[in-house]
């Protein structure tokens, strides 16, 4: 008899520290994360007072012939990126290979190798070494990339992941802000703006060099892997790895886009503040602001919003939010052209008319974008194989940065072909809908997790206790009372990850509902006497279910209770144990009972909202039992013990 368990999964405390009391900002008073989210704050906040400080040069101080203004913003960030495309499956390799805390320190003291040229560069103002300096601060974002989102579920549990990964993208993109503010300040500084850029670059560089220090070790997930040196094949190899995982890679392909999305709208700040707008480096520097704090606020509001789980529900929403905003941001702009030779300050332009309107188009812009990207990082964390994660991370940076070098190509060619900046971003929100539209055909969980939440969330606000019961990897059986048809709805939201219900085969045939689970991949069950080749159909489909890893849901009473109370549970479970022992974790639902969806009259439904709306409704989750100590009986006291707690 095969075992598809290990006695840890069911004895263990989780290994990594829960949830602390402060939420996801207690975090930062923890070593595991601390000094991570300092070094990477540091590395973004460089990144990019490096890039903008060099942007402004070239923009207004500078004349190059041979690097036009408006294309400036695009060149250095295609410099950029190029790295990523290079070199990502290599740092992908190193970082599933070696301790992740040794590269990190690693990548910091290239920083500072970096940052002393840039220094000299800026000290002279060489362009061409500044371009350089702008290629291997690309080289070392490429380095940190795949380490950066590999340490975050290494020291999280899935609880915090969400929590982690809005702190990491809030930290990425406030360092952003105070980067760009602190390159445009540092270069209004009359006659000596570079030699304050040179000096400030290297000292953020040594400062991060310093906290890394601090980063706790951790240990490498596959060290026997053999490194590929081809990067050509290594790549290949990389994006075909992720495919293996089909919701992990339509999640990189979603990542992906909203980079190119971004792309779009951050390069061209400075030409979109000085030939659209008419203000000058401070005004493109306060659109930063405003962007930046609108995606801080967005990726925070994902782990409230997504009850300290990973919710994809998020997702269709940001999207939605990305195209809105960032269409009106173009009706806002279009046909404004600024032809004066002076430029507005700050003052100035916050007294315009109209300007609130792109402030706020930007923000709320920024703040889906938040909402969409960070439960797609989180998924892909939560989902990946462990020894194949950094390598995953990577071929989702490789993604990350085709589609970014194809937006600025776009970009360029708009603008070549006589497009207005605001017509670029009308564009691209139009192009957003068919993009986003296709990825959420492909991965309809999607709409489904949005479609629960709502339900789960507003309609019925779910109340949760015991859920650090639910296993986020390995093969399970979750039991539960079954009340009303939104049971299923209620389980699926909660889970940390998808599972699979065996369901009566009547419920296929309700119009909204049968579509869905079949979308979901359920099984349907029919009774043996009715239909016997069905019922041992969705037999075997359950135990392979379970040999491949997944968590099984299923509903012991085998129908809908009647009368409100807890039926007898079947022996249906124990054909499934002999073969495949899994762990098996009781649940039981409260307060469904009465609601719409229950047969409280007879009939589901035959009074609509009967309660009215906002109805408050509790899970209970119990403690996994091993397989050997199951039996129904044992199944349906645990249950009813549960029915007997208050509800949470």
């Amino acid at each position: 008899m095969s075992c598809l368990y290990s006695s840890d999964y069911l004895n263990r405390e989780d290994q990594i520290v829960s949830q602390p009391s402060g939420g996801q900002f207690g975090l930062l008073s923890q070593r595991r994360f601390a000094p991570f989210f300092l070094t990477q704050f540091l590395g973004a906040a460089n990144d990019n007072l490096f890039k903008f400080a060099f942007t402004v040069l070239v923009t207004y101080q500078l004349q190059v012939s041979w690097l036009e203004p408006k294309m400036a913003g695009l060149v250095i960030g295609a410099l950029f990126i190029l790295p990523f495309v290079l070199m990502s499956a290599t740092a992908g390799q190193w970082a599933d290979k070696y301790d992740k805390a040794t590269i990190m320190r690693s990548v910091k003291v290239l920083e500072v190798v970096v940052m002393l040229i840039a220094a000299v560069g800026f000290w002279f103002q060489w362009v061409p070494v500044l371009l350089g300096c702008v290629f291997l601060m690309g080289l070392h974002s490429t380095l940190f990339g795949p380490v950066k989102y590999a340490y975050l579920p290494q020291h999280l549990s899935e609880r915090e992941l969400t929590g982690g990964n809005g702190l990491v993208e809030m930290g990425t993109f406030v360092a952003i802000l105070l980067g760009n503010v602190g390159g445009g300040m540092l270069m209004s500084v009359a006659g000596r703006g570079t030699h304050w850029v040179a000096i400030s670059c290297l000292v953020v560089a040594v400062i991060g060099w310093v906290v890394s220090l601090q980063i706790p070790r951790s240990p490498s997930s596959d060290p026997n892997l053999k490194l590929n040196w081809n990067p050509a094949s290594e790549t290949w190899r990389n994006l075909k790895l992720a495919a293996e995982y089909p919701s992990v890679f339509r999640s990189l392909l979603g990542i992906s886009w909203m980079w190119f999305f971004g792309a779009v709208f951050l390069s061209q700040f400075p030409s979109f503040a000085r030939d659209v707008l008419g203000g000058d480096e401070q005004v493109a520097s306060l659109l930063l602001v405003v962007f930046s704090v609108g995606i801080a606020v967005g990726s925070l509001l994902c782990e409230t919003f997504s009850h300290r789980h990973v919710e994809i529900g998020l997702v269709p929403i940001g999207a939605v939010g990305m195209t809105v905003f960032a269409f009106d941001l173009y009706l806002a702009t279009r046909g404004m052209q600024h032809t004066d030779s002076t430029f507005l300050s700050v003052t100035q332009f916050v007294a315009l008319r109209g300007v609130w309107r792109v402030m706020g188009d930007l923000a709320l812009l920024a703040f889906s974008a938040g909402l969409y990207s960070v439960p797609m990082y989180a998924l892909i964390q939560l989902r990946a194989k462990p020894s194949h994660r950094a390598r995953i991370i990577a071929a989702n940076n490789i993604l990350n940065a085709l589609f970014m070098i194809v937006s600025s190509l776009m970009a360029g060619a708009l603008l070549g072909r006589g497009f207005s900046i605001p017509e670029v971003f009308g564009a691209t929100a139009v192009l957003n809908v068919v993009v986003v539209g296709y990825v959420f055909w492909l991965m309809p969980e999607y709409i489904f997790r949005l479609f629960m939440l709502v339900v789960t969330r507003l309609v019925y606000r779910v109340k949760v206790r015991g859920d650090e019961h639910l296993p986020t990897d390995g093969a399970a059986i979750l039991v539960c009372n079954h009340v009303s048809f939104v049971d299923a709805v209620i389980l699926g939201i909660v889970s940390p990850r998808p599972m699979i219900f065996i369901m009566d085969h009547r419920i296929f045939r309700t119009p909204v509902l049968g579509w869905l689970f079949r979308m979901l991949k359920a099984i349907p069950i029919a009774p043996q006497k009715e239909d016997p080749q069905a019922y041992e159909r969705a037999f075997e489909r359950a135990k392979q279910v379970l040999r491949d890893g997944e968590l099984l849901c299923l509903f012991p009473e085998g129908g809908i209770t009647r009368d409100g109370k807890l039926q007898p549970f079947k022996a249906g479970i124990m054909k499934i144990l002999e073969e495949t022992p899994v762990p098996v974790i009781p649940s039981a639902l409260h307060n469904l009972w009465g609601s719409s969806f229950s047969r409280i009259e007879g009939v589901a439904m035959a009074k609509p909202l009967r309660r009215g709306l906002f109805n408050r409704v509790g899970l209970v989750v119990g403690p996994a039992i091993p397989p050997e100590q199951v039996t129904p009986e044992k199944l349906q006291a645990t249950v009813q013990s549960l029915l007997d707690e208050p509800m949470p």
